[in-house]
């Protein structure tokens, strides 16, 4: 009980302690490479993943037609790939990561299983980038892709990037994401090892006997459910930086929370928080266990 009141309380701290965070870094940080804060362009896109996204909101457009523009890497398991940014922007914005991590302004960290990296909101990048990226383009792809799994109630996201290195963090353990849905992108840089293996849908860890290996290429992002077990290969040489975004749908989430698999019992807090509403958006069936 104790151990649990102090998750509880360490939960609560998190959204203060962010709004601070990013209130002295809009006040105090100077950029290296401003342009990545503008409002998003279609230039920062690979033409793949803006045919894809076209495609989807054009009239007549359906599954069969939009996995002609992607890579299956599992149709069973329901994980595809496409280009998303080109490599100028990949650039850019690993030029402005690195340039913040070598600052010293206070940096909230991804999650409890990643050491470093960046949240993108407190760095100002939510608004201009993530938000654009999730409204326009994604959520278009994913009501296609994941129907059942809120693909077309996207209303929130948590975005953040995490960094691989010899001497800090190496690999990623088996886990969930707490997101309905995820897209991984490869921002750089030069890399061995470090690649994605995927188990099933909300399996067991213990369970996982022949997981399947998904390498990393740069400027690519992979989609999937975010239920599905997975993790990341130990680097091998080099550094790996990737933007995580955790697409999150209310309409399913707040009838069924995606780590404990149980009704949700809320409480308020500030911004996306954890992508729960209080109102009751049009609910969706969810994911099925397949």
């Amino acid at each position: 009980m104790v151990e649990l009141e102090q998750e509880v309380e360490r939960r609560q701290r998190l959204g203060p302690e962010s709004a601070a965070r990013k209130a002295l870094i809009a006040s105090s940080y100077h950029p290296a490479r401003p342009e990545v804060y503008d409002s998003l362009q279609d230039a920062a896109l690979a033409p793949e993943f803006l045919a894809a996204a076209e495609y989807s909101v054009s009239p007549g457009a359906d599954l069969k037609g939009l996995l002609q523009r992607l890579e299956t890497v599992s149709g069973q398991k329901r994980i595809y790939r496409v280009p998303v940014f080109t490599a100028p922007f990949c650039q850019a914005l690993l030029e402005e990561l690195e340039h913040f991590e070598q600052s010293d302004m206070p940096k909230g960290r991804p999650n409890t299983m990643n050491n470093y990296g960046v949240l993108l909101h407190e760095l100002g990048l939510d608004e201009p980038l993530m938000t654009p990226l999730r409204e326009r383009f994604l959520q278009p792809l994913m009501a296609l892709l994941y129907p059942d799994c809120g693909g077309g109630r996207l209303d929130s996201h948590r975005a953040f990037v995490v960094k691989y290195a010899l001497g800090q963090d190496l690999e990623l353990g088996c886990h969930y994401d707490n997101a309905e849905l995820t897209l991984n992108v490869a921002l750089g840089k030069v890399f061995t090892g470090g690649a994605l293996y995927f188990g099933g849908l909300f399996q067991a860890p213990t369970a996982l006997t022949e997981p399947l290996e998904v390498e990393h290429v740069v400027g690519q992002g992979v989609l999937h459910r975010g239920g599905q077990l997975h993790g990341a290969r130990p680097l091998g040489t080099g550094e790996r930086w990737n933007l995580v975004v955790w697409l999150r749908a209310s309409a399913v989430r707040n009838r069924l929370c995606p780590m404990c698999r149980c009704e949700p019992d809320l409480v308020d807090d500030e911004g996306f928080s954890d992508g729960f509403t209080r109102e009751e958006p049009t609910a969706v069936d969810v994911c099925a266990l397949t």
